[in-house]
């Protein structure tokens, strides 16, 4: 909360008025605090595809890419669902060890960590919303696919399996 100067009993009352709502609102929640509210809407989304060849044959999604760190930080974030072929993936330059959480993310995911050169490096399945424990690639990732949580099962994704998108073909 806000400081505010003092001029008087009445900004110690002002004050008091103000901030009764917000612990009445604070002591009817079961537990924890609130989540972070959402942010303003975002201008419409371009997707991609992306295809994953899987022993199973290949399997599609239409992907949101997140190729800056705004876009990368806010993720999925704040979504109550996500299409069976949809995902988000998570570009960056350089490989390197990478490492995700589901703060604010209502939804379980299925996180996929994706090499250089295409091959899926690790998968963190069914990651549980609003944990913040990190969930770490265990390798250097380029990229970074999330996905409805247990849809890697589902398809039978699996470490190893090969990538296509434009963003593996550098």
């Amino acid at each position: 909360m806000t400081s505010i100067p003092r001029r008087g009993g009445r900004t110690f009352v002002l004050a008091a008025v103000l901030a009764a709502p917000l612990l009445v609102a604070g002591a009817c929640r079961a537990e924890g605090p609130a989540p972070t509210p959402p942010p303003a809407a975002a201008a419409p989304v371009i997707l991609e595809s992306l295809t994953i060849d899987t022993s199973r044959g290949p399997v599609s999604f239409k992907v949101e890419i997140a190729d800056d760190e705004p876009e990368r930080q806010q993720g999925l974030m704040y979504r109550t669902s996500l299409a069976p072929d949809a995902g988000m993936l998570f570009e960056w330059t350089v490989p390197a060890e990478r490492a995700f959480w589901m703060r604010n993310t209502y939804i379980p995911l299925d996180i996929i960590y994706i090499g250089a050169n295409g091959r899926i490096i690790s998968i963190a399945a069914m990651t549980k919303p609003f944990d913040e424990t990190p969930v770490p690639s265990h390798g250097a990732a380029l990229g970074v696919l999330e996905i409805a949580g247990g849809r890697a099962a589902e398809l039978g994704i699996e470490i190893g399996d090969q990538v296509h998108h434009k963003m593996f073909a550098r």
